[in-house]
This record gives structure tokens, C-alpha cells and sequence, in this order.
């Protein structure tokens, strides 16, 4: 029993210093990140992680249903596809058609109703969130500086960078893009409990409008300024200019950095399901239209999805992009595979959510090899 209770208390002892050492090294994020991740058996954030974490509503008005193509689901996933499924542990995947549900599957305990963490798809929407503004000016335009929001950004390089180089992912921020290592600012961003400091204590190191460099902290200072401009809650700004005007079935979730600051992880987390993350393609499919309605400039619309940077054919402002059996394609995309793949040429949206996906090889594709095998079983289905 001696020995027992010896123990115990070095443990105590020493679960205290190391307590009292990550506070001292800036480091006491990861104790959140213990508690709502690592200690939960996952070495990454997972889908439904946003039930973990502090949240705020976007709010839903009249729903619009779906169409129901005539078709539905008559036609099964193909041999490949249904691997693909199982492997990466697919939890929805929607063909729509002419605007029409024409396929949809849920798996492992999901349904249409289900919410699940959108990642890094959110970028997208905040991209979206930045046109509204520019159209309802409360911000000029792409080339306005980020400086006349944050005067943290006045001085040398900052002093050139825009609003337009976040949405591009050209801001030349010193941001590590690391999603694995607990120690990256990324992981940081995730956990900490005041994420406004960690972005405003970020340098503009290289050029900006320069070239493309995928950033996550370009996204939420973009969301910075988009609330500072507005005035709003970025969640109560989403629902006033898209959640309730593209009809939306179901209120989603925007997580917080914590509850007492209350600012949205913009570059990613929303909570929702594939049925309501479509909408944002078929907004942009229709050239920021809704049922006779211009939510969005049609220009903005149409410089997102395509690319700013000749070097760097992938990327427009806020949307991935793609050529694939000669069919232009413009998505969004998220951590462990969360797509929303539009191909007008076709009047094709689909959207897959799951746990995993084949990751690419940076340098020889933007875009994972598991992104074609999904059209191209499509293409097989479909007639």
C-alpha cells in the first residue's frame, strides 16, 4: 500500500511540473489538445470532433429541399468506388445531377441529417464571406490592405499585403502548415484558447501576391478582418448571407477558439452534412445566383474558380481547381478528404465526407490520386 501511494503521488508530482512547464514554454495549448484529441486515441482532429469543442450556431431559416432526381439510386456504386468507401472510411457521398439528388449513400451510422467537421472546405465559405463583403461594401475590394484593419501589419512586407493575397494563399505569412506535429502553429491554432493573438503575433516574411503557399493562418486572418469590416460574428454573418438564403435543412456549428473569446477557427470546422455543404457548389455552379436572387458578383464568382497565379493552375481564391478527362472542375476541399467537386460542364456536384484519403505527392500533383478515381467511377455511373 506504501509503495502504492509512493507512486501515486510522483505521479501527481509529476503530471504538476509538467503541467507548470508547458505553461512556462507557451506550450499549455496541448493540454487541451490531450483532452479533446490525443487522450481520445486520435493523432489528428477527426469528424466529429466538433461535439469536443466550443461552438456558436449558424442559424438556419426556411428550408429548400433537394430535388429528387427520378433516377434515385437506382444506379449502385461501382466495384472501385465501393472499395474506395471502405478504405477511407467514407461516411457520405452525394451525386447531384441537374440539381437533382440522383445518388446518395451514408455509412458507419450517418445520415443526411448527420454533422461532420468540414476542415479545411470552410476556406471556401469564407472566401464566399469576403465577396458578400466586398459587394456590400465593407470592404473595398481584393487589393485593400490588410493594414487598415490590424495595424499589426503596417510595417515592411506587411504593408503590401490585401485581402486578395489571404483568399489566394499568397500572403507570405511564417505559418507551418503542419496538421500531425503537435508543436506547428497549426496545431496550436487548433487548441489554443485565443487564437486573435496567435494570428496577430504572425510576420509577413516573404512576398506577398507573389505565389502560391497554402496557409491556413492567411484564411482565419481573412475572417479576422471580414468580422472587424462587418462588424458580425462570422457565424451570424454566414447565416444572414448564405445559410438561410440557400435554404440550408439544418443549423450547423462553427467552432470557437473557446468560449470566453468566441472567435471562429475559420480555416476550418464547421459542423455539417453533405446535403447543406452542396449548396455552396451549386451557388458558384450558378455564378453566386439562387433562385433569381444575386447572392454573390457573378465576376467574383467567376476570378475564385479560376487561377490567380499562372505557376499555380490549382488554386483561384479560395477554391481548388482541376482538369480532368478534359472537364474543368473547381472544389472545395478539406483534411481527410472532405470534397465538394463541381463540374458545370456536366451539371455534376458531388460531395464525399470521410475519415481518410490518399495523400498526394505535392510535387508531382496538387490533388490526390483518390480525387480521380471518384470522378471517374462518377462518370461510369452516371449516363
Amino acid at each position: 500500500m506504501k509503495c502504492l501511494k509512493k507512486s501515486l503521488k510522483r505521479l501527481v508530482i509529476g503530471l504538476f511540473g509538467l503541467t507548470v512547464l508547458l505553461y512556462v514554454f507557451d506550450l499549455d495549448y496541448l493540454i487541451k489538445a490531450v483532452r479533446t484529441i490525443y487522450a481520445r486515441g486520435y493523432t489528428t482532429a477527426y469528424l466529429e470532433d466538433y461535439k469536443v469543442f466550443d461552438n456558436r450556431v449558424i442559424e438556419a431559416g426556411e428550408a429548400q429541399p433537394w430535388a429528387i432526381h427520378k433516377d434515385y439510386n437506382t444506379v449502385t456504386a461501382t466495384a472501385p468506388l465501393q472499395v474506395f468507401h471502405d478504405r477511407s472510411e467514407s461516411v457520405a457521398f452525394l451525386i447531384i445531377k441537374n440539381d437533382s439528388i440522383w445518388h446518395e449513400s451514408y455509412f458507419q451510422g450517418y445520415d443526411q441529417n448527420s454533422k461532420s467537421n468540414s476542415f479545411s472546405m470552410a476556406k471556401s465559405i469564407v472566401s464566399a464571406l469576403l465577396g458578400k463583403a466586398i459587394m456590400e461594401g465593407y470592404i473595398s475590394g481584393l487589393d485593400q490592405k490588410v493594414s487598415d484593419f490590424f495595424p499589426q501589419f503596417r510595417e515592411g512586407l506587411g504593408a503590401r499585403l490585401t485581402v486578395g493575397d489571404l483568399s489566394s494563399m499568397s500572403s507570405g505569412l511564417n505559418w507551418d502548415e503542419a496538421y500531425y506535429s503537435p508543436l506547428s502553429i497549426t496545431t496550436r491554432s487548433y487548441f489554443d484558447d485565443d487564437l486573435e493573438k496567435v494570428i496577430l503575433g504572425l510576420k509577413v516574411v516573404e512576398e506577398p501576391e507573389q505565389s502560391f503557399k497554402y496557409l491556413s493562418g492567411s484564411t482565419e486572418l481573412l475572417a479576422m478582418v471580414i468580422t472587424k469590416a462587418t462588424g458580425k460574428k462570422l457565424s451570424s454573418y454566414l447565416s444572414d448571407s448564405f445559410w438561410k438564403p440557400l435554404g440550408a435543412e439544418n443549423e450547423a456549428f462553427w467552432q470557437l477558439d473557446s468560449e470566453a473569446k468566441g472567435l471562429e477557427k475559420a480555416y476550418c470546422c464547421i459542423g455539417s452534412n453533405a446535403r447543406d455543404f452542396a449548396r455552396f457548389g451549386k451557388l458558384y455552379k450558378q455564378n453566386g445566383k439562387w433562385q433569381g436572387q444575386q447572392l454573390l458578383d457573378s465576376a467574383f464568382v467567376a476570378k475564385s474558380i479560376r487561377p490567380r497565379f499562372p505557376s499555380s493552375p490549382e488554386y483561384g481564391y479560395g477554391w481548388w481547381l482541376a482538369n480532368h478527362l478534359g472537364k474543368e472542375i473547381f472544389y472545395m476541399r478539406g483534411h481527410l478528404g472532405q470534397l465538394v467537386i463541381v463540374i458545370p460542364e456536366d451539371d455534376l456536384i458531388v460531395v464525399r465526407l470521410g475519415r481518410t484519403i490518399t495523400k498526394n505527392d505535392v510535387a508531382v500533383d496538387a490533388h490526390s490520386p483518390d480525387f480521380y478515381t471518384i470522378i471517374d467511377e462518377v462518370y461510369k455511373m452516371t449516363p
